[in-house]
């Protein structure tokens, strides 16, 4: 994160607590989050199944990278994501970089996001998924026939590993699903020709840059809302919104 995004996030009160896709903060009012940790939280903060995996394998100590069964278990659930593939799976980003260097693979690496299936076709044959985990670890999708030219990938902790592992089934399962939520004043929002935002799926992009950015993003956090604090992030539009908070982001959109 570079410098210019950390001034923009020190423009937040201080947050208490993270539920959902909300963000209570302590001057006691609360936002509505646009940003999901870049995507780390498009399933919420605090999903209850997930921090249940996570309390089980710390109660059982299991902090320290050694081999367990659950990487086992992680790359099933890949699998369930990205059938006939092969993974690398790495404690930082930083890591997974290094291991793209020493592979001599030099072509751009894209990121692949969940709930925008016509994206598949153009990610290629290596690419990193946003997975809904926001304390990793990091993944490197890579078509089978690349799997001899990596080296391996990090021993991950299990207690980081078993929660990963519950989100990527509960994505999974979202993903499945026929109906995603839709929201009509956003649509008709977005509509106009002078729109600064382009809409996939629940994805908001925007070419707005620098200072122009830096406005829109004190703009949308006086009305209750919280953009990535980069514009080459998505804004992502949660999995559930009231009617008052939609409204108030359609005008914000429209504006």
């Amino acid at each position: 994160m570079i410098q210019a995004e950390k001034e923009l996030l020190r423009l937040l009160p201080k947050v208490l607590r993270a539920r959902d896709f909300h963000l209570y903060l302590e001057n006691g009012k609360r936002l509505t989050d646009l940003w999901l940790a870049g995507g780390r939280a498009v399933l919420g903060h605090k999903p209850p199944k997930i921090f249940r995996e996570l309390k089980n394998a710390a109660e059982r100590g299991l902090f320290t990278p050694l081999p367990h069964p659950m990487e086992k278990r992680f790359l099933k659930a890949l699998g369930t994501l990205f059938p006939d593939c092969a993974f690398r799976i790495y404690m930082d980003h930083g890591s997974l970089r290094r291991s793209l260097e020493s592979s001599g693979y030099t072509a751009p690496v894209p990121l692949w996001r969940p709930f925008l299936p016509e994206q598949e076709k153009s990610l290629g044959p290596v690419f990193i998924p946003v997975l809904p985990w926001p304390l990793g670890p990091e993944v490197l999708v890579l078509e089978k026939d690349l799997d001899a030219s990596f080296p391996p990938g990090d021993i991950i902790p299990p207690v980081l590993l078993a929660p990963a592992t519950r989100a990527l089934y509960d994505l999974a399962a979202k993903i499945r699903e026929p109906n995603y939520r839709r929201y009509p004043r956003i649509e008709k929002a977005l509509g106009g020709e002078k729109s600064l935002w382009h809409r996939q799926g629940i994805y908001l992009t925007t070419e707005v840059a620098g200072e122009e950015y830096a406005a829109l993003f004190r703009c949308f956090l006086e009305g209750g809302f919280l953009l990535p604090p980069s514009p080459e992030e998505p804004a992502i539009l949660p999995v559930a919104m009231s009617g008052g908070e939609e409204a108030k982001l359609a005008l914000l959109l429209a504006g």
